[in-house]
């Protein structure tokens, strides 16, 4: 069953990719007592989550946190070490990776999609979210293909 607004997320264990290396994080932790723009990646080094989606949060940082977000976060199925690379190609110290590598979180909120026609197995969905002490206040996901309301300019509009 898919989250929805008004639900409290569900807690796994993600992975977040540090200059120190990889270090694990509960999500009731990590959501605990901050209000988080959180957005989701198929995967990666991927086209549009490369040039249009993590660019975009980037850019937007500062207004995010200038309407009252603490922290910007991006989650995708990969490992940290590949979530770590992402984030130093793309200069996005503003934005913290949180690696899924077995798509727990994915699963669990019930935002998962199949890329095996791509060769990349079960990921997560293109969507974003915005969290406030673990509770959503805004779901946003995507249609297949589409790159539109998980951006951080739709959410900008959202708070």
């Amino acid at each position: 069953m898919t989250i929805s607004v008004g639900d409290r997320l569900p807690d796994v264990t993600l992975t977040k990719a540090t200059a120190d290396g990889p270090e694990q994080v509960q999500s009731s932790e990590f959501f605990k007592g901050r209000k988080v723009a959180l957005f989701s990646v198929p995967g990666a080094f991927t086209p549009i989550c490369s040039a249009r989606h993590l660019p975009g949060y980037v850019e937007k940082a500062g207004e995010l946190k200038a309407k009252g977000v603490d922290e910007i976060a991006c989650t995708a199925v990969n490992d940290a070490f590949v979530m770590g690379a992402w984030q130093g190609a793309n200069e996005a110290s503003e934005v913290t990776m949180l690696a899924d590598g077995n798509g727990d979180f994915a699963q669990a909120v019930g935002l998962t999609m199949d890329g095996s026609g791509f060769g990349m197995g079960q990921r997560g969905q293109r969507y974003s979210m915005i969290v406030d002490d673990g509770v959503v206040k805004e779901l946003n996901v995507e249609q297949p293909g589409d790159f539109s309301v998980s951006s951080a300019e739709h959410m900008l509009g959202q708070l």
